[in-house]
Parts: structure tokens; sequence; C-alpha cells
């Protein structure tokens, strides 16, 4: 590209857009950890305590839950730049997503859960994507009603379900709709998927559905 176009080679890439970049010959790890770091000390916690999950489980947020409004502004402003720091970090999605919901007139404990997040992204600082070199990629589905690592389509079911059961295959059946589409992308990338896509559920009920074509 030199002899056509007027440009500089500077070397191997180390940093864009927020984003750190370490090159192997084997691998290449993608990290935003000064992201990370920055935004701890916007929100005053750098030296807080880190937690070893972003939410409590079993803990259901509600649009009201009578703990009191919350600074809208400064809520955003984590939640926004949570979302910016999935871009390396799939494991807070969920937390970010759900966070996201309630940006208009959140609440004290919203605001809570979100400095939890936060909290965890303390003690997880080193966590980054790893690229391997030559190997191929192999495309695995996991599902639940309840909660996710990520989704490509973070939103709510658009029916309703009468039994866990039927909220599971509904989980199972979006799953597999998305997992249909990212095997196209991946075909675009040169990562054809000659193999059926394992879908993993956690529901025994589900899974019985799904196998009996008398249910479909």
């Amino acid at each position: 590209m030199m002899h056509k176009y007027e440009m500089t080679d500077l070397g191997l890439l180390h940093h864009f857009l927020g984003m750190g970049v370490m090159q192997t010959e084997d691998c290449i790890f993608i990290h935003q950890r000064k992201y990370a770091s920055n935004l701890l000390k916007r929100f005053g916690l750098q030296d807080c305590k880190p937690v070893s999950i972003p939410l409590v489980p079993h803990d259901k947020l509600r649009k009201d839950d009578d703990s009191g409004a919350a600074d809208e502004a400064q809520y955003r402003k984590i939640v926004g730049s949570l979302l910016y720091l999935t871009a390396t970090r799939p494991d807070i999605m969920y937390a970010a997503c759900l966070l996201a919901r309630f940006m208009h007139c959140p609440t004290n404990k919203h605001y809570g859960t979100a400095k939890r997040v936060l909290r965890y992204i303390q003690g997880t600082l080193d966590f980054c994507l790893e690229y391997k070199k030559g190997e191929g990629s192999v495309l695995v589905g996991f599902c639940d009603s309840d909660c996710g690592i990520f989704s490509w389509a973070s939103v709510k079911q658009q029916c309703v379900a009468l039994s866990t059961a039927e909220a599971e295959y509904v989980s199972a059946s979006e799953a597999t709709t998305q997992a249909t589409w990212l095997r196209f992308v991946l075909e675009d990338f040169g990562e054809m998927q000659t193999a059926a896509t394992p879908m993993n559920c956690d529901n025994t009920s589900a899974i019985a559905i799904t196998k009996n074509p008398i249910f479909h």
C-alpha cells in the first residue's frame, strides 16, 4: 500500500480508540485496562474493594423499588462507560444491558448495582480477549431464560411464557436464531461451520420439548 498511497509505517499497533493491543508470534491480546482504570478514578472507586461477580444472584431490579431517586446524569455516565467497556469485556455485557434499561429515572438501588459492576471491574482489570493464530472458530451456544454472559440481541422475550419450561424453550429458540445468523457471519469471514452448532440448555423439560418434533 505504501507504493500507491502516501503513508508512514509506525510499527505494530499498541493502542486504538482506548483499546490496548499486545501482539506475539502466536496470538493477539486486546484489552481496555487503561480505560477501565481511568473509569474507576473518574467515579472515585480506584481504591474500592473488588467483588467476584458483577451482579447479586437472584436479585431482581425493578423500575420502582422505593429506594429513592438517584443522580440521573451520573448514572448515565457510568452505564455509558460500561457499555463501551463491553467491546473487550463480554463478561459484563448482561449487567451493562440490564442497567441500561433504567437510564430514565434510576433509583439508588440501580446506582448501587452500577457501582458494584465497577467494583467487579476493579478485581478483573487484567481480563482481555485472546485471538490465537491458526485456530479455527467453532461456534457453541449457551442459553438461559434468567441471565447470560452476553447476547447479540439482549432484549426481553416477545411472548409471555406460562411455565419455566416454556420460558427456557423460548430462550433456546432465540439462541438458535442467533446461532444461525452467526454461522452466516463466520462464513463471510472464511470460518465456515461444517458441523452442527451445539446448543447447551440447563432445563430438562425444555430439552425434551426441543427433541420431540410433535411439540414444535
